[in-house]
């Protein structure tokens, strides 16, 4: 299984190969990810691996083109970002963007995102959303997580500005 993780930094997946813009990481492949092309052919990879990294990005839309085009068909890609409430999301200066539960289904043909805003050819189908994937602290902390999971448009709309939680993990499928 060929995995790639992007904007590895020092924590590079195990068994990954790593790519970042500064050769004091773990990188394997040392390049500027806003610089087009990636340096990798297409259909090379069956997983993609985005901790954290896409929201420091330039352009949210042509990172997603680069990452389909350099996925084969079926590839599992996990994007991890911090939640737009989130004390992370704004507290980093070099966070260009913000991202909430929807914001990669504008790349999945399945939602009304998709078809009414068709910003990229580039699809993925959006297998799983979760917050807080990897966090868990306290009771609090796993009631408002499981309500959130549970049902994420109400949490968004109705709870997220008075209890936000951290981070947004998107599990999306490569469709070629």
């Amino acid at each position: 299984m060929n995995i790639l993780d992007i904007g590895c930094g020092k924590e590079k997946y195990p068994g990954s190969i790593g790519v970042d813009i500064s050769d004091k990481t773990d990188a394997d492949v040392i390049h500027d990810l806003n610089t087009i092309p990636y340096p990798f052919d297409d259909n090379t990879f069956d997983c993609i691996i985005c901790d954290n990294v896409i929201e420091h990005l330039d352009d949210v839309i042509k990172t997603m083109d680069k990452l389909w085009r350099i996925s084969k068909n079926g590839a599992r890609i996990k994007i991890s970002v911090p939640y737009f409430r989130s004390v992370y999301a704004s507290i980093d200066p070099t966070h260009q963007h913000f991202f909430t539960y929807n914001s990669f289904y504008y790349f999945d043909e399945r939602h009304i995102f998709n078809k009414l805003y068709k910003y990229s050819d580039s699809i993925f189908e959006v297998e799983k959303v979760s917050f807080d994937e990897s966090i868990s602290s306290n009771v609090l902390h796993k009631c408002i997580k499981y309500i959130a999971n549970k049902r994420p448009q109400f949490y968004e709309i109705n709870i997220s500005h008075l209890f936000p939680l951290n981070e947004l993990t998107f599990h999306l499928k490569t469709i070629k």
